[in-house]
């Protein structure tokens, strides 16, 4: 049975972050929408914030940009790619990657990754 999801209104889980660094925060999207061979997320990241460099074993992950700019580092050796509003980038299974917010405004991503993988190997950061 079809879906709807509103990206509206949503509870959000602030991530782990050392103290005065600014926030990143999480809505899970999973379970509401009914996935079982994916999984997304909303993300949004306070100006300057940034998640930690990991590679996923198998799963490959589609960020949307929906609000903001997006600085990632992606591959080994890592190579930085910026998207903005209304674009995307897709990154395969087994590459190392880093996302941050190097802009003045909040960043708004939707996650997107398939097959579902909880779990990542966390490397040195590079952003």
């Amino acid at each position: 049975m079809p879906t709807a999801v509103s990206f509206s209104g949503r509870a959000w889980a602030t991530r782990p972050h050392e103290p005065g660094e600014p926030a990143r925060h999480v809505s899970e999207l999973s379970d509401e929408a009914g996935f079982t061979h994916t999984r997304a997320n909303l993300w949004r990241y306070e100006p300057g914030a940034r998640g930690r460099r990991h590679v996923h074993a198998d799963q490959e992950e589609t960020f949307v940009v929906l609000a903001g700019t997006l600085t990632m580092a992606v591959g080994e050796p890592p190579e930085r790619v910026q998207a903005g509003t209304g674009e995307l980038v897709h990154v395969g299974g087994g590459t190392p990657l880093q996302v941050a917010n190097h802009g003045d405004t909040e960043l708004l991503l939707y996650v997107y990754g398939s097959p579902p993988d909880f779990g990542a190997d966390v490397l040195p950061d590079v952003l």
